[in-house]
């Protein structure tokens, strides 16, 4: 794995795992109480500077701490993360939502998206190849102590206003990948920040193309992200009749 060892294999988890939860640097006294590393704070300590010499974390000017980097975001999700699907009552529940709409383009699409931001607790767009654009959850970013911070949530909220951006951003990831994470600086110019982006393609039985994501901070919880991200895309292939 990247000719890590499996200590540093195991700091590095330890870190992304509670940035993600708690959204702050994390200092090598909280490895060593919460997550069972077999080694000293001064080797812990020791280990995270060569991680971040190596570019998988860095640190913030007001903390001591350690941060993943997009390098580092981005070899968690590739490597390390374990995905953690929808339990099949919650896929039963998203699809029974869906399935009353599935012969209504416009509702489908806007209630998808409203169901996709209330699993995943982040903002979920969907776009269709014609040029519709769809959005909801705009309340849940304003709960993550990222979008504090005015600039953060502006760069957010004019990229959403320019659908454009995002129909040149998944044209640029047309392939045989199932779900695209993207994590910092791959989301382009538009989005000035540690942003994250999850999404997925999809084509419906008559032909017609488009995109389902979740667009948040990079600290998104991947595990559970990437696998809703993906069931929501199938339920689209899946249930859309008539388009």
């Amino acid at each position: 794995m990247n000719d890590l060892t499996q200590r540093q294999i195991q700091i590095l988890r330890a870190i992304i795992e509670e940035y993600i939860e708690t959204a702050e640097a994390v200092g090598s006294e909280t490895l060593e109480k919460k997550h069972s590393i077999s080694a000293s704070p001064a080797t812990i300590r020791n280990e995270m500077v060569k991680l971040t010499e190596l570019g998988y974390l860095k640190k913030p000017h007001t903390s001591a701490g350690r941060m993943p980097t997009s390098q580092g975001m981005k070899f968690y999700v590739k490597q390390l993360m374990k995905e953690k699907d929808l339990s099949v009552a919650e896929e039963v529940a998203v699809k029974e939502k869906l399935w009353d709409y599935r012969g209504k383009e416009d509702k489908f699409f806007r209630e998808l998206t409203k169901s996709l931001a209330k699993q995943t607790k982040s903002l979920a767009v969907a776009t269709t190849e014609e040029g519709d654009f769809y959005c909801a959850g705009y309340a849940n970013i304003l709960d993550m102590p990222e979008f504090y911070d005015i600039d953060v949530t502006k760069s957010l909220l004019l990229a959403i206003d320019e659908c454009d951006y995002f129909h040149t951003l998944f044209a640029k990831f047309i392939d045989d990948q199932d779900v695209h994470v993207l994590v910092g600086d791959e989301l382009g110019p538009q989005l000035h920040g540690q942003y994250g982006f999850v999404f997925t393609h999809f084509e419906t039985p008559k032909h017609r193309a488009g995109e389902v994501g979740v667009l948040g901070p990079s600290r998104l919880n991947y595990t559970r992200i990437v696998p809703t991200v993906r069931y929501f895309g199938d339920l689209v292939e899946e249930i859309a009749t008539g388009w």
